[in-house]
């Protein structure tokens, strides 16, 4: 095998298609429901929310779609990404594991965001869109739509979940020089926001109260779609383009295939963007690996949420999903890993977990800050929050293979940097997050 730290590919050699797993499923999806009447929508259902061709991808059963020449053209600003061996991370934990991680970061919002933004940015203009709504956690998505939208000479609105517009400004004007409006949400803008403030004036947000004040925008003004950072399927196709770069960058080593594949998880892009191709091969019997969701403890959808439909925001404007969810209305304490504040999880990923496909881990936010500021000193480079509990996992799991002697490969997705997360390091470096927001 070649002694590499960082394996690139070629601009010539980056994956040209996405995989969706939809056809190859154990099982079929269960279909989204009309908010109103609990039948079964129809691509007509959508029109008022999404343009067509995102509607086509969303319910598609082609298993590879091939990534227009335009996105394409944008995703050479950073693609391909990045595959490192963590040498440094290994010989910290005296691990014969040999640890890879897919670095996301260098996109110039600083994670893999963009990889969808791009793509929904180009379908949206192309079906005529003028203007696009979002809501946005921690940011990185709505930076990477203000982005998006920028290239692709379209306005977009962004509502940031409250307790993240305040505990990351610098995502705020990020957003804002790439020409969007971000907005604290609950806001006045919405009826929705207008009444939730109304109730609670303090109000810490959450990403389904975003998600529900994005939608009202869009369609009620003219010209406008709402788009999605996660969950959705179309959302998740648009994100393999990380697994299939990190399958050929590790044969390009000679290594072996992963025995353990991680990523975190708030709705599931991320993750399903690393874990699903190569979870094509697991579902078709030709390989046998362990795919490990990580969730924060405080909002631990798969573990400790309920496998049924619901909403995927507040007021009732999105379809019921089949999906593991902790309640619609539940609001996760306020910690920095603002990207995984979701209640629900995408169906994909649920029914993955619900068939036994792949497992799901949880941990509390300081051993997260813990492990990032370990992997900080040893590769280098400083995690988003979110990424944190993937690395969290990947050094558990290597500490199980120190036990053992076993020589395991592990791969985790490093899906963003946290360079403009530095006033939560701040808090954790000088004293530890109070017991009341560790996520407990």
């Amino acid at each position: 095998m070649e002694e590499a730290n960082r394996i690139y590919l070629s601009e010539r050699e980056m994956p040209t298609i996405w995989y969706n797993i939809i056809p190859d499923l154990p099982r079929p999806l269960d279909p989204p429901l009309h908010p109103g009447t609990k039948e079964p929508v129809t691509p007509q259902d959508l029109e008022p929310i999404f343009p067509p061709s995102l509607i086509q991808q969303e319910v598609s059963s082609q298993r590879f779609i091939d990534i227009p020449g335009e996105v394409l053209d944008i995703y050479r600003l950073w693609r391909p990404s990045p595959l490192y061996r963590a040498r440094r991370l290994e010989k910290a934990l005296q691990t014969p594991a040999r640890i890879y991680f897919k670095y996301e970061g260098d996109s110039p919002v600083g994670s893999h965001k963009p990889n969808t933004a791009v793509a929904q940015a180009y379908y949206n203009k192309k079906d005529g869109t003028k203007r696009l709504t979002t809501e946005t956690g921690a940011g990185q998505w709505g930076s990477a739509l203000s982005m998006a939208c920028h290239y692709f000479g379209m306005e977009c609105t962004v509502y940031m979940v409250n307790v993240s517009y305040r505990q990351k400004p610098y995502r705020r004007v990020l957003m804002q020089t790439w020409g969007a409006n971000v907005f604290p949400s609950p806001s006045e803008n919405t009826k929705t926001g207008s009444d939730i403030l109304h109730e609670t004036p303090d109000s810490i947000g959450s990403l389904a109260i975003a998600i529900s004040e994005a939608i009202e925008d869009a369609v009620n003004t003219p010209h406008s779609k709402y788009s999605l950072g996660s969950v959705l399927n179309h959302v998740l196709l648009h994100q393999t383009i990380i697994g299939e770069e990190t399958k050929l960058q590790l044969e390009k080593v000679g290594e072996k295939y992963p025995d353990i594949v991680i990523g975190c998880v708030g709705g599931g892009s991320n993750f399903g963007g690393m874990a699903f191709p190569f979870l094509r091969d697991k579902i078709a019997g030709t390989k046998n690996f362990r795919a490990i969701a990580v969730e924060p403890k405080s909002c631990s959808t798969l573990l400790t949420g309920k496998y049924e439909y619901d909403l995927g925001d507040v007021a009732g404007m999105t379809p019921y999903l089949k999906m593991y969810t902790l309640g619609h209305d539940f609001i996760p304490p306020g910690i920095h890993a603002g990207g995984l504040r979701y209640h629900g999880m995408a169906p994909l990923v649920s029914l993955l977990y619900n068939a036994g496909i792949i497992e799901a881990q949880s941990y509390k936010q300081n051993e997260i800050f813990d492990s990032a500021v370990l992997f900080t000193k040893t590769e280098a480079i400083l995690p988003a929050p979110e990424s944190a509990h993937a690395i969290k996992a990947a050094i558990e799991e290597a500490k199980k293979c120190k036990e053992t002697g076993e020589d395991k490969v592990i791969v985790f997705n490093l899906s963003g940097n946290g360079y403009l997360d530095l006033g939560a390091y701040d808090i954790f470096v000088n004293g530890g997050f109070p017991e009341a927001n560790n996520g407990s």
